[in-house]
This record gives C-alpha cells, sequence and structure tokens, in this order.
C-alpha cells in the first residue's frame, strides 16, 4: 500500500440532475435497441434509441467550495556532529556543513494534502499522515482564501485528524458526513482533491468492496473505490449521490490502477467528539492473542461456522483471563455484531469506551456460549506475533513420512527457540507440498502442545501423532517470538 503526502480519490456518478435530489439507487439503464422490419423483407434495421446522461454539475458545484487544499512545511533534522563523524567514517561523506565550518539552517520539507470542512466555525478533516509532524500548516480555499491551520486531535491509527482555521472565519462553506454503512458496492460516488496540485480536481468511481484490510493498521476497516486517488488526495472526500461525505480517501495500491481505499465516515463520527477537543482516543482490550478460524481449525475445533476468532494465548491478569475467555475458544460475535476475523475482533473491541461491558458469543469445546467481559484499556504498545526464529540444519531426528515434518527436542542447548525455558519440541524440517506444509508448519516453529496435551519433547508429538486416527486434525499449539499460534495438521 502506499500512501502519499496527499492521497485521495474523487469519484461519482449522478443518477439524477439535481444535487439536491434524493438519491437514485440505480444506474441508468443501458441504451435499449428497436428493431423495424421493413416491408419489402430486407433485414431488419436498428434504431438506437439515445438516452441523455445526467451531469455531475449541480452535484460539484454545491460541495466543492468546502474542500480545501492543505500545505505543509516541517524542518528535516540536520545530523549532529556524531552523526557527521559516521558518515564520515564509515561511508567516506564528509560532515554535512558549510566550507566555512558554520552550522547550516534547518532544511524544510513541503507537502500537500486535502481536506474538507464540516463546521461553519472552521473546522475540518484529513489525514494525520498529511498533518503529522508539520511545523506549519497553511489552508487554502476554493474562492481562493488561505488560513493557517491548528491540529485539535490525531489518531494515528486510523490516519484521522482534525484540523481548525486560525484568524476570522466566516460564510464558510460546510458539508456533513454521512452514512457509509448506507452504502452499497457498487454504488456511484465522487471525490474532489488536489491531486499534484490541481485544485477541485474531481473524478468518478464506485464502492468496490468493503471491510478492506490493508495491513496499515489493527483497526483497517477500508471502503474500496476505483475513483482516481493520486498524490495530493489523501485526505479529500468521497461523496455519495446526496453530497454527503462517506469516505475519507487515504491510500491505494503500488502500482496499481484504479484501486483506492478511503475511511469509512462513520469511524470518523465515532472518533470525531475526542479528536475535536484533544482528547486521547482510549480503546477496549481483551488481552488476547488471536488468529482467523481457518477450514482446518474450524474441523478441529468443531466450530459449525467458517468466520470467526480463535483465541490462542489469553494473558494472565487481563480482562479476558479475569471473566474467564480461554485459548481456544472460537468467538464469532461482539454485542451479536458478527465477528469474521482476528482483526474484526481488534475492531469491534476497540472501537468501545475501556470499562464498558462486551457481550461474546462463542464456542468453546464445539457449544455456543456467551461471556460477558469488562473491557479494559488497550496498552500503548501491544506485543504482535512476529516469528523471528533462526533455521538451522537439524540432525538426529526422527521423521513421519506421511506427514512430511521431523522434530526434535527444544532443550538447554537451543533455548532461545522457546519462551518456555527449552520445554516443547522444535519442527526441524518440513517437506514441500507435504500435509505440514499446508497447514503452514515452518522449520523453527516450537510446538508446545498437541491435541491439548503438553509437550516436552519431540516423542511427545510424535505419540499423538501415532495415536491420531486417519482423516482427523490434530490441533498444535506452538510458541513463535512474541507469542503463540494455532495450527491444524491434518492426518492423512
Amino acid at each position: 500500500m502506499r500512501r502519499f503526502p496527499a492521497i485521495g480519490a474523487v469519484a461519482l456518478w449522478l443518477a439524477g440532475s439535481n444535487c439536491s435530489r434524493p438519491a437514485v439507487e440505480q444506474a441508468s439503464p443501458p441504451p435499449q435497441t428497436t428493431a423495424r422490419k421493413e416491408s419489402s423483407g430486407s433485414p431488419a434495421e436498428v434504431a438506437p434509441t439515445l438516452i441523455s446522461l445526467p451531469s455531475l454539475a449541480p452535484l460539484v458545484d454545491a460541495v466543492k467550495g468546502a474542500v480545501v487544499n492543505v500545505e505543509v512545511q516541517s524542518r528535516v533534522r540536520q545530523p549532529s556532529a556524531d552523526d557527521a563523524d559516521f558518515l564520515e567514517r564509515f561511508f567516506g561523506r564528509p560532515p554535512l556543513r558549510p566550507p566555512d565550518g558554520s552550522r547550516r539552517s534547518p532544511q524544510i520539507r513541503q507537502g500537500a494534502g486535502s481536506g474538507f470542512i464540516i463546521e461553519a466555525g472552521g473546522t475540518l478533516l484529513t489525514n494525520n499522515h498529511v498533518v503529522a509532524g508539520a511545523d506549519s500548516i497553511r489552508i487554502r480555499l476554493n474562492d481562493g482564501r488561505t488560513f493557517d491551520g491548528q491540529v485539535l486531535g490525531r489518531d494515528p491509527l486510523t490516519d484521522l485528524a482534525v484540523v481548525r482555521l486560525q484568524g476570522k472565519v466566516e460564510n464558510l462553506p460546510v458539508v456533513k458526513l454521512g452514512d457509509s454503512e448506507g452504502m452499497r458496492v457498487g454504488d456511484w460516488v465522487v471525490a474532489i482533491g488536489n491531486p499534484f496540485g490541481l485544485a477541485s480536481s474531481v473524478s468518478l468511481g464506485i464502492i468496490s468492496a468493503f471491510a478492506r484490510d490493508i495491513r496499515e493498521g489493527p483497526y483497517d476497516d477500508f471502503l474500496q473505490t476505483d475513483a482516481a486517488i493520486n498524490p495530493g488526495n489523501s485526505g479529500g472526500p468521497l461523496f455519495n449521490l446526496r453530497g454527503e461525505v462517506i469516505g475519507i480517501n487515504t491510500a491505494i495500491v503500488g502500482g496499481g490502477t484504479g484501486i483506492g481505499f478511503a475511511i469509512p465516515s462513520n469511524m470518523a463520527k465515532a472518533l470525531l467528539p475526542k479528536l475535536e477537543k484533544g482528547q486521547k482516543i482510549r480503546r477496549g482490550w481483551l488481552g488476547v492473542a488471536a488468529q482467523d478460524l481457518t477450514p482446518e481449525l474450524m474441523k478441529s475445533l468443531n466450530v459449525p461456522q467458517p468466520q470467526g476468532a480463535a483465541v490462542v494465548e489469553v494473558a494472565r491478569d487481563t480482562p479476558a483471563s479475569r471473566a474467564g475467555l480461554k485459548s481456544e475458544d472460537v468467538i464469532v460475535a461482539v454485542d451479536e455484531k458478527p465477528v469474521q476475523s482476528s482483526h474484526a475482533l481488534t475492531r469491534a473491541v476497540g472501537f468501545k469506551e475501556p470499562g464498558t461491558t462486551a457481550n461474546l458469543t462463542l464456542y468453546r469445546n464445539g457449544r455456543k456460549e456467551s461471556l460477558q467481559i469488562v473491557l479494559g484499556e488497550r496498552p500503548a504498545t501491544v506485543d504482535r506475533i512476529a516469528p523471528g526464529l533462526d533455521n538451522e540444519e537439524p540432525s538426529g531426528e526422527q521423521k513421519s513420512d506421511a506427514l512430511g515434518v521431523r522434530f526434535e527436542d527444544a532443550d538447554s542447548a537451543r533455548p532461545q527457540r522457546s519462551r518456555s525455558g527449552g520445554a516443547g519440541a522444535v519442527i526441524a524440517s518440513v517437506d514441500p507440498g507435504s500435509p505440514a506444509d499446508h497447514a503452514d508448519l515452518r522449520p523453527g516453529m516450537v510446538v508446545v502442545e498437541a491435541a491439548g496435551k503438553p509437550v516436552r519433547n519431540a516423542q511427545d508429538v510424535y505419540r499423538v501423532l501415532k495415536e491420531a486416527k486417519s482423516g482427523t486434525v490434530v490441533l498444535l499449539r506452538i510458541d513463535v517470538q512474541g507469542g503463540k499460534v494455532l495450527r491444524a495438521l491434518p492426518i492423512p
């Protein structure tokens, strides 16, 4: 994914000629043709029926005044004396100073993006990455007026920022936030922004998909659109047919064409009250590590549905542990709203206030249950599961030809492999294309539990696999740097 100092997309197909009219839910039908057969018996002639396509001009005229250009300046840190000495010694570069030995003045970095005014007093929304680190912000309106801008609040995890115009503000055009959940795939949208500094550029497209996770943060829930997005559009609005903002443009796929992403307006509305006041965004937290429910885990954990978040590990002294949540529980809903993945679980909990009670619907040992949890506050830093294990060549291990995996003891000679103090079985090798390979087992992983039984050494794993019946799935709990993950190994 690529984010620019300004990214955005503007796109809309207006199905009515007046933007004040209710939105038309369906696009205009394709041109119709009529056939006319001559009395002479000659082949039929096709006469096209011309359809006049509506103009976007009324909608654009009504909203473009509220779309602004956001110009930012920031100082680039100059290398210190130590930095300069390091560069010279290791890279042959002289200290970055003028010949007379004086210090250079700080370099100024400039950037530009888009935004839109949502309140007559001068409050506007844009992207966090547009204004983050800015020493000065200048807001330029479509009518030529300019104002200094002051950041009221930022949220890097959702890439939202609220800016207030400084000085005497009056007669400001405004737009309002609409309901992003009321949109459908295929609905027309229009975006207006300042790509490459070209003010008030308009582009047209549709909603291509919902709830896109582009791995930019833990709360990714983007609208996808095929509206054109270019550098300079970041922070610009994505409008529906009523002229309401249903998305804030933020990212594109690097090297892609027609694939852009916007923050849903409903997410912005949820955070806006606190961002306007400069308050810290506090998020709910369970204290679990979870992963997506796969078909193999679905079978192994006896869950009757394909979507959910499988709990891998419950941290001690957390809201989850105090409420009795257990590893291998599969959470399928939060407050009766379906949870389709581990990322969706993070979002669902994270947008709730710490201290509130969440009702989890889950499957435990194949039975559907409900569990109430009083949410804690998400810490400033949360450890992520990030395997970074080495891949040394093992020796003297046993091998299971049918499964394509070999194990060795995680003994004291290799304590760095496991957080369990050397207990467990290290995956020594995995045959390409084998059941173990398809189960996403990798050399260096440490198995600490198999089929619910503790694993002290390689023999424990082989014993469990030997006892497993053909056609079943053995659930493995694996210790990696930063936490634990589950793997479902099918038995051929």
